[in-house]
């Protein structure tokens, strides 16, 4: 462990100084912080601490008799304590036995989640490495957070699947020469304070003030008027959720009746526009997309259409459209309109406008890319099947099951073990009580954790872990440039190991322990990965420290590397020809001949507007007459650290709260601070009740995050006490094209609850036994 005055770590909202030993405390390096990181202080001891390996009692049970085990009392059983070596042991001859009687597909090891900020304690790269070396697994690809875009912008712009994060308009670019950014789905700032892998500075926030006092003006378009900085004065345009694509195909329109439309861009550097015109003036389904329209769909008013579309045309604009607004049926239309909607509006690939993917978070918007920094080597899976990650509960529901993604036409293995680190599928997941029906399914669920949030709750071997803290590792977050070191600085509780050492354990019982290791324990990982990295960037005219040196610093800035050279914007529109895209046509794809193909009438060759299932607009709202927004929370990283100091005094009434339009609660005689029941068939939830004026009414935001605390483990439907929105949404995908998550699309209803509310359990630990076998 690292002692004395010099010590450090990192995690994903910023750096710090660590004074103390064992009982440390965190002072933060940087500007703008807010604090987040004192929960992991707080936490690192108390009762829901996992400090020895536990094993679900039916699965404990059913193993010892010599039968394969059962999912069925899975979230209801209490745990026994183990030894190691017991849960090790039990574990290798599992995983043995399913390869062996299932084959390596079998297994499912799509862990997800934002563990730790560090390069070599990386959660999933630990899982993926020793489930690859052990055989294979069935994998999974693209993100909960983006599903849609990274798989429908490849196909318009080009590049991989997170190319629209670095190829988008930069904040320096904007101040220069920027006069409007339009941001459909808002900016919020909460979403501008955590990284993954940490932040050297926090930036976004001065760089937007910045934009601000140079005269850039800001429009908000969003339901909830404080999706943008307060302090940036933002026109607030507020529209009915899930109808982004209509307002900006009114805009388009508008941009050809004004003249505004620039044709030349659109010709030379684009394909398929005659076709989108066409579309726009009613050809296919015979509907002009007019301001009208537009304004009978998501509310906003036929003379701000007009006028937006005006400022849009004759000025030099962004067109950022958040992540959020893609996480919805048909949410690969929303950035796709982005890009057409940029490239109509004159100011694509010309300085300080055009089009951005998710601008103010993190880092997006502060730099194009950040140098190559090693992470730990996963090596080839066998197993070349896949599933889109956010499909997880329909593989486990419909094993042999076809679907179609992104072009192609797979099947679900058959998944009889899952081994999940890092994360929290209860957290990210939707139609909670369908996950956990599916949940059930295997024989085996596998997993790692330091504390018991939900899912240890649902797993049958529950592995102890470390916790940041308590181990070293180097850190960098995405379009980050300072590589921060991260000291161990307080002891992990007697017994405890890290990741590395749970699987390098099981990998010598299952005979790869040295492929696995390399010969290596962790702490020479950390030093071999700070060696590749300095060897790697050596080319690039970048000398860093000798190891021992960063080690005592804490960090180095890295230079910033600057836009890539492979393609831009503004070298297509400085010459298509010299300076194609990387896609079929080498040109923006406003038509994709590649997605028409595919046959989707849910994602044709072009952007569109589809209805979709489930929004204020259709017959299923005369009984859940609210849209329901789950947004990320204010007070904590997605679900991480919910019992900690600054997550807890959130809660209202001792849960989540939910906002509520002013109006919408006097219909409801919903008083502030009141315990609301938010319902719909597919479940329900508690809430505190926080009245305001900020969100349009019909909506209801709900934040992500709280801990799944049902009622009834077991039954199926039963409320959740704590107020976990994905109780409520719907498991379905954008489209077949990229199959991503879609919670955007959730109505619901909201009651005062009568009677006295059952007690938030979940921050109680569950039962635990000794073994007596």
């Amino acid at each position: 462990m690292s002692t004395g005055a010099n010590r450090w770590t990192a995690t994903h909202f910023g750096r710090y100084t660590v004074h103390g030993d064992n009982a440390v405390t965190l002072e933060s390096l940087g500007r703008d912080v807010n604090h987040l990181e004192d929960g992991f202080v707080d936490v690192q001891d108390g009762p829901l601490r996992i400090t020895a390996p536990a094993i679900r009692r039916g699965w404990l049970d059913a193993v010892r008799r010599g039968e394969v085990p059962s999912g069925s009392g899975r979230g209801v059983d209490g745990y026994v304590t183990v030894e190691w070596e017991t849960a090790l042991d039990l574990v290798a001859t599992e995983l043995a036995r399913v390869r062996k009687n299932h084959g390596d597909s079998a297994v499912y090891g799509g862990s997800y989640g934002w563990a730790s900020a560090g390069r070599f304690h990386h959660a999933q790269s630990q899982v993926h490495r020793f489930l690859r070396q052990g055989g294979g697994y069935t994998d999974s690809v693209n993100s909960y957070s983006a599903a849609a875009v990274e798989v429908i912008l490849p196909h318009v712009i080009g590049g991989h699947s997170w190319a629209f994060s670095e190829k988008g308009v930069t904040w320096p670019e904007i101040e220069q020469a920027g006069q409007l950014v339009v941001s459909f789905g808002g900016m919020a700032p909460k979403n501008a304070f955590a990284n993954a892998g940490g932040i050297g500075e926090h930036v976004q926030p001065s760089w937007q003030q910045r934009c601000h006092a140079a005269g850039v003006e800001f429009v908000n378009v969003s339901p909830q008027r404080t999706d943008v900085d307060e302090a940036l004065g933002a026109e607030w345009v507020s529209l009915r959720p899930a109808t982004d694509v209509a307002l900006m195909l009114a805009l388009a329109h508008e941009l050809v009746l004004q003249g505004l439309a620039d044709t030349d861009f659109l010709h030379r550097c684009c394909v398929g526009w005659t076709i989108f015109r066409d579309y726009l003036q009613g050809g296919g389904d015979g509907q002009v997309k007019s301001a009208e329209w537009a304004a009978s769909i998501c509310g906003v008013p036929v003379s701000t259409i007009r006028r937006l579309a005006r400022s849009i045309g004759t000025r030099r604009t962004t067109i950022n459209v958040s992540w959020s607004l893609q996480r919805q049926r048909f949410g690969e239309q929303t950035h796709w309109m982005g890009v057409v909607l940029a490239a109509m509006s004159g100011s694509l690939g010309r300085g300080g406008g055009g089009y951005a993917g998710g601008l103010g978070i993190s880092q997006i918007g502060v730099r194009s890319r950040r140098p190559k920094v090693a992470g730990l080597p996963h090596g080839k899976n066998a197993v070349a099947q896949h599933i889109p990650v956010a499909r997880v509960a329909d593989m486990l529901l419909n094993p042999g099951a076809e679907f179609d993604y992104n072009g192609t036409r797979q099947s679900y293995p058959d998944i009889r073990l899952i081994y999940w680190i890092g994360g929290n599928p209860f957290h990210h997941h939707q139609d909670l009580h369908r996950l956990v029906r599916a949940w059930r399914q295997p024989d085996t669920v596998i997993t790692h954790e330091s504390w018991w949030t939900p899912l240890p709750r649902f797993s049958d071997v529950v592995f102890p872990a470390a916790t940041s803290l308590e181990r070293n590792d180097i850190a960098i977050g995405q379009l980050d440039l300072t590589l921060a070191a991260m000291h161990r600085v307080r002891d992990a509780p007697p017994g405890v190991g890290t990741d590395f050492d749970v699987f390098a354990a099981l990998a010598h019982r299952l005979g790869y322990g040295d492929q696995f290791t390399e010969g290596r324990s962790a702490d020479d990982w950390v030093r071999e990965l700070y060696a590749r990295t300095k060897e790697s960037l050596a080319p690039e005219g970048v000398s860093l420290p000798d190891f021992a040196t960063f080690w005592r610093t804490g960090s180095v800035d890295l230079p910033d590397p600057g836009e890539a050279a492979d393609w831009s914007f503004s070298r297509l529109r400085e010459d298509p020809e010299r300076f194609p895209l990387p896609t079929p046509s080498g040109k923006i794809e406003v038509f994709s001949e590649s997605i028409a193909a595919f046959g989707y009438d849910e994602c044709p060759g072009h952007p569109v507007w589809r209805e979709p299932e489930e929004w204020t607009g259709c017959a299923r709202a005369a009984e859940f007459p609210l849209h329901l927004l789950s947004n990320q929370p204010k007070a904590r990283l997605h679900s991480q650290l919910d019992h900690a100091r600054h997550s807890q005094p959130s809660k209202v009434a001792g849960r989540e709260p939910v906002l509520i339009n002013t109006r919408d609660a006097q219909e409801r005689a919903i008083h502030d601070g009141q315990t609301v029941r938010i319902f719909n068939d597919r479940g329900a939830c508690l809430a505190g009740a926080v009245l305001t004026d900020d969100i349009r009414p019909g909506v209801v935001v709900l934040a992500t995050g709280a801990w799944f605390d049902p009622e009834q483990p077991g039954v199926s439907g039963t409320l959740c006490r704590h107020g976990n929105p994905n109780v409520l949404t719907m498991d379905i995908g954008t489209s077949r094209l990229a199959q991503g998550p879609s919670p955007g699309n959730t109505l619901v209803e909201v009651e005062v609850y009568a009677g006295t509310p059952p007690p938030v359990r979940v921050f109680d630990p569950p039962q635990l036994e000794p073994d007596d076998g």
